[in-house]
């Protein structure tokens, strides 16, 4: 009965997320902002969903599959690697580098300019 609450739980926490990213994705108006609605509430849903499938698999079906764990870590890995690589398109391709503010560094943002190579004597 507790695993059955857990699954239950997991699937509605999951199609909760998966609502609200996908409410989020259609309703807001900028790419910067729709940006959140796939990446974070949706990764949350379909994790949420993979984990009541890792947990009805392993306690009421008696089955350990691994493919489950692995997609589930692979998503929250390369979630938010693809909302960065995304986010920094977006900065690069909308905004000059001028109308960024300072960063305080010596440097300025990595996306304009990258630091200087220091080749290392042989």
């Amino acid at each position: 009965m507790i695993v059955e609450l857990l699954i239950t739980a997991f699937l509605v926490i999951g199609g909760l997320f998966g609502i609200v990213g996908s409410y989020g994705l259609i309703k807001l108006t900028d790419a910067m902002q729709r940006l959140h609605g796939p990446t974070k509430s949706t990764t949350l849903g379909v994790g949420g969903v993979l984990i009541a499938s890792m947990l009805y698999f392993g306690f009421v079906d008696h089955h350990v599959s691994f493919h489950e764990l692995l997609i589930t870590l692979f998503l929250f890995i390369t979630a938010p690697i693809t909302a960065h690589f995304m986010a920094q398109t977006y900065l690069r391709m909308h905004t000059k580098e001028s109308e960024l503010p300072p960063t305080g560094r010596r440097y300025g943002w990595s996306i304009y300019q990258d630091p200087p190579v220091v080749e290392e004597d042989e």
